[in-house]
């Protein structure tokens, strides 16, 4: 069953803290506890060592790119959000006056003509637009090809049906709701649950309840960015999906 960071990310995503009991509803489940804290740590590093890059840093792509980092793992999803808002027409592209409105309001520190310099540049074929998925992967931080790796094989595990798309049916079996709060207390069912799950994983703008293998990718990015060391990153995920 999924367990660890993964595991409490995914039931708790709007939550901030963790009770025992919340944790630790069996044995596998008290190594999320440590798991945490030492993404938590990891993510606190990842923020600071964003900062001081920043002041130094003179490319625009890049520094929007650590810009979204100095927020967290999350950050760069969490644009992704905005510019969804942004999107009026769901076209799933960008206008720049869209652009600029999104950037302005996620908190990002940049001014008109800089910014305006950072559309043209993703604006490759001069129609006055950019792509939402395409501008996302741009920004994401690169993974290793040992990260990627095992990025797939979880991906994989996932994909019950090997038809490259994860949904609520490959998750049976794999994914136990049942220790999620809002099972236990009636609230939700278990296909509720599964669907918060992956909503997770999904692109901001098409939460359809299944997730690609670059919607996993682009989730694990804003993951990986916060840890340093590869074997670490590569044990974070063996033990949270059991590879």
């Amino acid at each position: 069953m999924v367990t660890g960071i993964v595991w409490a990310a995914s039931v708790f995503p709007e939550q901030k803290s963790f009770t025992f009991n919340d944790l630790c509803t069996n044995q596998r489940a008290a190594l999320t506890v440590l798991q945490m804290a030492g993404t938590s740590r990891h993510d606190r590093e990842m923020v600071m060592n964003a900062k001081r890059q920043l002041s130094a840093c003179s490319d625009p792509v890049e520094r929007l790119r650590l810009q979204c980092l100095t927020r967290g793992s999350s950050g760069i999803k969490g644009l992704g959000r905005t510019f969804k808002v942004m999107d009026d027409d769901n076209s799933r592209s960008l206008d720049l006056k869209e652009f600029l409105k999104g950037l302005n309001n996620y908190g990002i520190m940049m001014d008109k003509k800089e910014a305006t310099e950072l559309f043209l540049l993703f604006d490759r074929d001069g129609n006055g637009t950019i792509d939402f998925d395409e501008f996302l992967v741009t920004l994401r931080p690169p993974m290793s090809k040992a990260r990627k790796e095992v990025v797939m094989q979880a991906f994989q595990k996932l994909d019950k049906t090997g038809d490259g798309v994860i949904t609520i049916e490959d998750l049976r079996g794999v994914y136990n709701a049942k220790y999620h709060p809002k099972y236990q207390n009636g609230e939700w069912t278990e296909d509720q649950v599964f669907r918060t799950f992956l909503d997770n994983f999904d692109s901001p703008y098409n939460k359809d309840g299944k997730v690609t293998k670059e919607e996993f990718t682009n989730y694990y990015c804003g993951v990986s960015a916060s840890v340093d060391s590869d074997v670490y990153f590569i044990l974070m995920m063996r033990n949270a999906w059991k590879l």
